[in-house]
C-alpha cells in the first residue's frame, strides 16, 4: 500500500486507528510519547512502500532506504557530539547533506537510479538542525528513539512544517494531564476542519475551475493562471499544514505554524514572516544569520548592508535550488532576494520621506503592491513561463461517431509538411484526408502554425444499423494507427438506420472549414 499523506479519505480512515486510542489515552490522562512512537513507526512503514531501482535492476523499498538514512544521520550527529577536531562542524554538515545530494543529483547521471524516499528534503532539514544545534551547544544528546521520532514524525514527514529538535524534544518528553490533552484536542479539531475547507474544497475548486482552465493560452490566460495558482498554492499547502498540525497536537507535539495571513503582508519582508514560516525561519537562522556573523567576524565587507544583501542572495538562491534544479527555481530565489534587498534600501531611504505611508489607504496600496509582487514570484516558481518542450510526435483521434472522425497529427521533424491519413472501414479504404486544418488550441500550445487537424465524413454505409471498424492510419513508413484516448470503444461505430424521409440527422456535421490564418498574440 502506497499512502500519500492527507491526499485522500483512505489516509484519513487509517488515521482513525491513531486518533481513537490517542483520545482514549488522553481522556484518562495517560497521553505520552509511547503511542506517538508506535503510530510514527507504523505510518512510516505504510508511507514508504514504493520500490526504487537503485542500481541496474536492483529494486529496494523506500522504507529500507529510510532506515539506512536514519542510521547514517544518527551516526553523524552522535559522532559530531563525541569527536571534536578542527573542521568537525564542516565535516558533519557535508555528511548530513550528502544523502539528499545523492537522491537529487545521482538520477541526472544515472537516469534509471533513484536513491531516496518521500519527504527526504524535509527530513534533511531536521537532521541539519541537529548538527547546527550541536555546534551551538543547545543540544547535548541525541537519544536514538527521540532522534528517530524527530526525523520521521509521520504527520510532518512529507511536506513539513519543519520543527526544531530542542523544541520537539521538550514536547516528546512531556506527560500531558487530562486538561492539557483537552486543550490540544480542541486545537486539533479546529485545524482538522480548516484543513478540509482549505485543501478539499477551496483549493480543489480553484484547481478545477481556474488553474486547469488557464494552464495554457496567451497573455490573458497567463495573468489568470498567476492569480489562480497563487491562491491554489496557498490553500492547498496551508490545508496540508493544518492537517499536519492537527494530528501533531493530538499526539502531543506542538508543531509550529506555517502560514499567518501572508497575503495581508504590507511589504515583502513581512511576507516572509508569514509564508512557509518554518522554512523561511530555518533559512534565516541557519543560513542568513550565520553568514552575517561570519562576514562580520572575518570583516569581509566594509558596509554591513552589502553583507546583508549578499546574505539574502545566498539564502534565497539556496532556497530556490532546494526546491529543484530547474532554472526557474533559482530565478524565483534570486527574484525574492532582489525584492528584499530593494525593500531594505527603500525603507532606509524613505525614513525621512514617508512615501507609501500615512493612513489606511496607503496600507491597502502597500498590501496590493506586495501581493502582486508575490503572485508574479509564484508564477516564476510554477514554471509556467518556462518554454515547454515540444513533443516529438502527437497523433490523436479526438472524435469518432456515426457521422465523422476528427483529430490532428503533429510531427516536430516535419512541422511544415501536413500528414496524410488513410481512413478504412472494415478493412477497406474509404478515403484519404490531409491533416492541414487550423486548430487554435494547437497554435496556442506552440505546435508550429497550428494547421495539423483533419476531418473526414463517414459514408452512409456506416449508418446501416450494423457494427463497423473505422481505422485511421498515418500514411508513411512505417504506417501508424492513430490512437484516441477519449474514445470509449476505439474505432467501433454502431449507428441506427436513418429515417426514410431522407431528412438529415440533427447532428450532421457542417462542411469542414478551410485553413485559417492564426491571429498574432
Amino acid at each position: 500500500m502506497n499512502l500519500n499523506p492527507f491526499a485522500d479519505f483512505t489516509y484519513f480512515g487509517l488515521l482513525l486507528y491513531v486518533a481513537i486510542p490517542a483520545i482514549i489515552l488522553g481522556l484518562f490522562g495517560r497521553a505520552n510519547a509511547r503511542w506517538a512512537l508506535i503510530a510514527t513507526v507504523a505510518f512510516t512503514i505504510l508511507q514508504l512502500q514504493k520500490s526504487h531501482e537503485v542500481w541496474q535492476g536492483r529494486m529496494v523499498q523506500e522504507i529500507w532506504i529510510a532506515v539506512c538514512y536514519f542510521v547514517w544521520q544518527w551516526a553523524v550527529a552522535a559522532g559530531f557530539l563525541r569527536f571534536k577536531f578542527r573542521g568537525a562542524f564542516t565535516t558533519a554538515l557535508i555528511l548530513a547533506i550528502l544523502p539528499l545530494a545523492v537522491a537529487k543529483y545521482v538520477p541526472q547521471f544515472a537516469p534509471h537510479s533513484e536513491i531516496g524516499f518521500a519527504g527526504i528534503s524535509y527530513v534533511t532539514f531536521r537532521a541539519l538542525d541537529v548538527v547546527f544545534s550541536i555546534r551551538d551547544r543547545v543540544v547535548t544528546a541525541v537519544p536514538p528513539t527521540t532522534y528517530f521520532a524527530f526525523l520521521f514524525f509521520f504527520p510532518t514527514i512529507s511536506s513539513g512544517p519543519i520543527d526544531r529538535f530542542r523544541r520537539f524534544s521538550q514536547d516528546w518528553q512531556r506527560q500531558r494531564n487530562r486538561d492539557e490533552f483537552l486543550n490540544d484536542l480542541d486545537h486539533a479539531v479546529q485545524r482538522l476542519f480548516r484543513g478540509f475547507l482549505y485543501k478539499f474544497i477551496i483549493a480543489a475548486l480553484i484547481e478545477k475551475h481556474f488553474v486547469d482552465r488557464f494552464s495554457t493560452g496567451g497573455a490573458a490566460h497567463m495573468a489568470g493562471y498567476m492569480y489562480a495558482y497563487t491562491f491554489y498554492l496557498f490553500f492547498d499547502f496551508a490545508g496540508y499544514s493544518a492537517f499536519a498540525i492537527s494530528i501533531s497536537y493530538l499526539l502531543g507535539i506542538h508543531t509550529p505554524e506555517n502560514f499567518n495571513k501572508p497575503f495581508l503582508a504590507p511589504n515583502i519582508r513581512d511576507f516572509w514572516n508569514r509564508w512557509h514560516i518554518s522554512l523561511s525561519f530555518w533559512f534565516r537562522d541557519h543560513v542568513y544569520m550565520r553568514f552575517l556573523l561570519a562576514a562580520a567576524k572575518g570583516k569581509w565587507f566594509k558596509n554591513k548592508h552589502t553583507a546583508s544583501y549578499v546574505g539574502l542572495f545566498i539564502t534565497f538562491g539556496t532556497m530556490g535550488l532546494w526546491h529543484g534544479t530547474e532554472w526557474y527555481y533559482l530565478l524565483y530565489g534570486v527574484y525574492h532576494a532582489t525584492l528584499l534587498s530593494g525593500y531594505d534600501w527603500f525603507a532606509r531611504w524613505n525614513k525621512t520621506r514617508h512615501w507609501f505611508s500615512g493612513g489606511p489607504v496607503w496600507d491597502v496600496v502597500n498590501i496590493l503592491l506586495t501581493f502582486h509582487a508575490i503572485a508574479f514570484g509564484l508564477l516564476l516558481f510554477s514554471g509556467r513561463l518556462a518554454p515547454r518542450p515540444l513533443p516529438e510526435r502527437e497523433e490523436v483521434v479526438e472524435k469518432l461517431n456515426c457521422l465523422e472522425i476528427t483529430g490532428y497529427i503533429w510531427n516536430r521533424n516535419t512541422p511544415n509538411t501536413p500528414a496524410t491519413v488513410d481512413i478504412s472501414m472494415d478493412g477497406h479504404s474509404i478515403g484519404r484526408v490531409t491533416a492541414n486544418e487550423f486548430r487554435d488550441e494547437l497554435y496556442e500550445r506552440g505546435l508550429g502554425n497550428g494547421h495539423y487537424g483533419f476531418h473526414f465524413a463517414l459514408p452512409a454505409a456506416a449508418r446501416d444499423g450494423r457494427e463497423h471498424w473505422v481505422v485511421p492510419v498515418v500514411v508513411g513508413t512505417p504506417l501508424r494507427v492513430i490512437t484516441g484516448p477519449d474514445i470509449a470503444e476505439p474505432y467501433i461505430v454502431h449507428c441506427p438506420v436513418p429515417e426514410k424521409d431522407g431528412a438529415a440527422p440533427p447532428d450532421a456535421p457542417a462542411p469542414a472549414p478551410g485553413p485559417a490564418t492564426p491571429v498574432p498574440r
